[in-house]
């Protein structure tokens, strides 16, 4: 049980294989996603540290806190990995979720447009962030933000796109 809870998403479990669904690409979370939790792990280290600085018989605050700063950090941490998101040739979806799982699921001729941002953090440590405009607003793939690697996942997708045939050709004269 702890060791599911611990483990990758399962992303082929959620392929239409008999319809000829096949991956494209799973992009996972960039890794600076994972340093905030790191910061909390370590003002958790340091609150315990603390307590051995404390009277006894209030050691026990800071220990808590520590405790519970460590404990966050770690549930952080562990969204961040069970996060992913999968483009295949027929749609991308998105698993996620540590206790809770959840999957959003959007067919290709849904996406009508890409938008993808690159903060200046982003773009030095190559992460960016896409929202999805769809026919069907407000769904669990609108933004997947801290995406490694933005312009070629971008490409990636456009040309998914466009093998299957879901965008014009443009006019020609």
């Amino acid at each position: 049980m702890l060791a599911r809870l611990f483990a990758e998403p399962d992303v082929g479990r959620h392929l239409l294989r008999e319809e000829g669904e096949d991956i494209v690409d799973v992009v996972r979370k960039h890794w600076v996603c994972y340093v905030k939790a790191a910061l909390i792990a370590f003002a958790g280290l340091v609150v315990l540290v603390l307590s051995l600085f404390v009277k006894f018989s209030a050691a026990w605050v800071p220990l808590v806190v520590g405790v519970l700063l460590i404990c966050y950090a770690i549930y952080r941490a562990m969204l961040f990995s069970s996060d992913c998101f999968v483009i295949t040739n027929m749609r991308v979806f998105r698993l996620s979720g540590v206790f809770n799982k959840q999957l959003a699921t959007m067919p290709l001729t849904r996406i009508l447009d890409i938008t993808l941002a690159k903060p200046l953090l982003g773009r030095a440590l190559g992460y960016g962030h896409f929202v999805f405009e769809s026919a069907a607003q407000e769904q669990g793939l609108r933004e997947i933000r801290y995406v490694p690697r933005p312009d070629q996942r971008d490409l990636a997708i456009e040309r998914v796109v466009a093998r299957a045939g879901l965008r014009g050709r443009g006019r020609t004269l």
